[in-house]
């Protein structure tokens, strides 16, 4: 199975576009959104995704009630854990506690984003941070794509 992975989307909707038309032409199975959407308009290019879909709230979301009515409940306050092929994943927004989820072993994956530094490394879990699909603070608008059997994640320039 394979998990497209995104976070902080910003309201760029440009390389938000991107991101989606690669999940797609990969043939993701499923999308996680590990927060700052920013405005629920974001969400019209979602429709155009090729799977299912969950996240969830970051710091910068501001229409949440909006954002949730609009991604038919898909976005939910984190912690939002899954099983996803017999594989449990928790995403989480903020990092305060990303090494910690990590480390506790009940988690095969852990999303994570508002650093926008993209990541993947092994603890006992596989910890991954897609980056900025924005591009704002860093310049380097990133996704990830995540193999489930394989258990390897890699970044990807958008």
């Amino acid at each position: 199975m394979l998990l497209g992975i995104m976070a902080d989307t910003h309201d760029n909707l440009p390389m938000t576009k991107k991101a989606v038309e690669l999940f797609n032409d990969r043939k993701v199975d499923y999308m996680i959104h590990a927060g700052d959407f920013t405005s629920p308009f974001t969400l019209k290019l979602f429709s155009e995704l090729k799977c299912r879909y969950a996240g969830v709230f970051g710091n910068n979301d501001g229409d949440k009630l909006l954002l949730q009515e609009r991604s038919e409940g898909s976005i939910k306050n984190q912690p939002l854990m899954l099983t996803l092929d017999n594989k449990k994943i928790v995403v989480v927004h903020e990092h305060h506690t990303v090494n910690a989820l990590a480390d506790s072993g009940h988690f095969d994956v852990v999303v994570y984003g508002h650093t926008h530094e993209p990541l993947v490394k092994r603890n006992a879990s596989l910890l991954i941070n897609p980056g900025e699909v924005c591009g704002w603070l860093y310049g380097k608008p990133t996704a990830a794509i995540l193999d489930l059997n394989k258990m390897d994640a890699e970044i990807i320039g958008l």
